[in-house]
């Protein structure tokens, strides 16, 4: 199959149909058993688009950590975050919608368009869902950049408060090595208790306190 590369069609359109100021959404980690969930929201400026704009997964560190900083030298960008909290009492895909709603307030925006299926029930404007998006949209694909750099960071930080995890370099996400320092370590403030593995544990140290 050939590579999708983005464009800037989705934005186009959406101009075409009399929305001025259009943004792309995406976030950041849904699968981690740690950490917050991060999204952005980014109006880039048909002028000024970085080259080199693709899924933020398809890049290296090196490259994400280049176009971050060109992205915000360049565009309008939101960054917003739901904790470990919401996350538990909300579940996560409401918390990540949650998180990308907040990130979209922060800017004025008049239409939004939204990495995944499902548009976020909470938004102040109108919305369009791209499966994909990060792959196919430079808007999305700009957000995707900023919302994986913004919260490899978060996790490089909290790593240093809680070593052992490997947060530096899983992000949080549920490597062997991650789930073998739960057992020993014990589960931190930042782990997200609703997931599985991170319940199981805390379940089973209930049942043998008990």
């Amino acid at each position: 199959m050939p590579r999708v590369t983005p464009d800037f069609s989705f934005e186009t359109e959406a101009q075409a149909r009399g929305f001025l100021r259009v943004v792309g959404v995406d976030e950041v980690g849904r699968g981690p058993l740690a950490g917050p969930v991060t999204a952005c929201a980014v109006r880039l400026d048909p002028a000024r688009i970085p080259a080199g704009l693709g899924d933020s997964k398809t890049l290296s560190a090196v490259r994400r950590e280049a176009l971050f900083a060109q992205i915000l030298a360049v565009a309008e960008v939101s960054i917003a975050h739901a904790t470990v909290e919401e996350i538990d009492r909300l579940n996560i895909l409401r918390a990540s919608h949650l998180a990308m709603e907040r990130a979209v307030a922060g800017l004025a925006a008049d239409h939004a368009l939204i990495d995944g299926n499902l548009v976020p029930r909470g938004l102040t404007c109108s919305a369009t869902a791209i499966v994909k998006g990060d792959a196919r949209c430079l808007s999305i694909a700009a957000a995707s950049i900023v919302a994986k750099v913004t919260r490899d960071r978060i996790m490089v930080d909290l790593a240093q408060q809680h070593p052992g995890y490997g947060w530096e370099a899983n992000a949080g996400y549920p490597t062997q090595a991650h789930l073998e320092a739960l057992l020993n370590l014990g589960v931190t403030p930042w782990h997200r208790r609703s997931f599985k593995p991170v319940h199981n544990i805390l379940y089973q140290e209930n049942s043998v306190s008990r």
